[in-house]
């Protein structure tokens, strides 16, 4: 059988408000030279979540965006979750996408300055032209974002704990850090996440997002998705979470364990992308959605509590929000599933829109039932999760404890 990539490419959802991805990563001789500019630049230090943001920029995961925005795009965001400057005037976009500096540094630039942008360890990783410089309400940005502004919510602590000033601006993106070398095979850009779906002859496929270990709700949700769709990604988080969520590399192996053991060959792909969590609960919602029609996903798989952070959201906010947009809003459509469970009587997973039963035969699996039954070392019920994935947890907690005793003997033995 004759095999024609660019047909197959064509077979895909497009990107975001745009006939091809936007990537501004450099390379080559651009690059090295970008480099040796930059390294005479006056310079400004990103945030976690800001260099995952710069090199979304730079694989084309943000597209069409080409930098940090501006104020009126910042307050449309906010307010009607659509830009208002430029060539992408009236374009759909549920979250700013902001860099910010301190008073003092932002004092120091003058419009049309270069700018390095440098990681938190010192590596430059791109360069911004400064096209603004602005202050914004944080705290209407956390109301309409996060529908709170309660530090207590990691997102709004973050939002609350930027800098005073956003700079805004095109960038040329340097590297995308670790994430290639450390995740080799699992991080993928979305040129090879929609590359790998014209190979498979996937045109319409399924994202499912995670930022947890995939326990049995999670399996089932995939396989609902396998069932209506050519092909499901598992797309996970590798930026930074929360204290106390587990980390991506423990998640990737126990995924990955999942995928073997569990689902038939070549119906889903293990992938992870470079963001940080931002808990925003729908509006991150839509925002996957977003960045996943950029990947190549026809549709978002969306479960209970999607993207939330405690009892900030309604179980079913992140479905509801999608019938809140305008229709042409997003190509990349929810796929929502209601409560899912376990159920006694069933003898197997279901949804309430599947099982007869009563709710005293159901078990409703979550991940956060599922980390404090791990992280105090209680029996899990095999119908959490699947015995494979439960050992590599397991191992994983065992470690951790093993870690914070030896911190106590420590600090006993300095104290003597």
């Amino acid at each position: 059988m004759s095999y024609n990539i660019e047909q197959a490419l064509d077979n895909l959802v497009t990107p975001h408000g745009s006939p091809a991805l936007n990537i501004l990563l450099l390379e080559g001789e651009m690059l090295e030279n970008a480099l040796k500019k930059a390294e005479t630049l006056p310079s400004v230090t990103m945030s976690s979540r800001e260099r995952g943001d710069l090199i979304m920029f730079g694989i084309g995961g943000f597209t069409p965006l080409d930098g940090f925005m501006n104020k009126a795009d910042w307050q449309g965001v906010c307010d009607d979750m659509e830009l208002k400057s430029g060539e992408n005037e009236g374009l759909f976009w549920p979250i700013p996408i902001t860099l910010s500096a301190s008073s003092e540094q932002a004092e120091g630039f003058e419009i049309g300055d270069e700018i390095a942008l440098k990681a938190e360890d010192g590596e430059i990783m791109g360069i911004l032209t400064l096209e603004e410089k602005y202050t914004i309400d944080k705290e209407h940005e956390c109301r309409t974002v996060f529908g709170t502004t309660d530090t207590d919510h990691p997102g709004v602590k973050k939002v609350m704990e930027q800098a005073d000033v956003n700079l805004a601006g095109r960038v040329e993106v340097f590297s995308q850090g670790e994430f290639p070398t450390e995740y080799a095979g699992i991080y993928m850009t979305p040129t090879q996440t929609r590359e790998e779906f014209a190979k498979k002859g996937w045109k319409k496929v399924a994202a499912f997002q995670t930022r947890n270990p995939m326990h049995r709700s999670h399996e089932y949700l995939a396989k609902i998705a396998v069932e209506i769709c050519d092909g499901v990604m598992i797309h996970s988080l590798l930026g930074a979470l929360k204290p106390g969520d587990i980390p991506a590399e423990v998640r990737q192996e126990a995924i990955g364990t999942l995928i073997d053991n569990y689902f038939k060959k070549d119906t889903v792909i293990q992938s992870g992308y470079p963001l940080d969590m931002r808990y925003a609960g729908p509006r991150e919602a839509l925002l996957h959605a977003l960045f996943r029609q950029n990947y190549g996903c026809s549709e978002l798989i969306v479960g209970r509590d999607h993207a939330g952070v405690g009892d900030y959201y309604g179980a079913f906010d992140a479905q509801d929000i999608f019938d809140q947009i305008p229709e042409n809003a997003l190509k990349t459509k929810p796929i929502k599933i209601d409560w899912t469970f376990w159920c006694n009587a069933c003898q197997s997973m279901a949804s309430t829109k599947t099982c007869p039963h009563d709710a005293d035969q159901h078990i409703k699996v979550s991940g956060t039932k599922l980390r404090k039954a791990l992280s105090e070392d209680e029996e899990v019920p095999e119908n959490f999760s699947r015995p494979e994935v439960l050992q590599i947890l397991r191992d994983y907690y065992a470690t951790i404890a093993k870690e914070d005793r030896a911190k106590v003997e420590l600090k006993g033995a300095s104290a003597k």
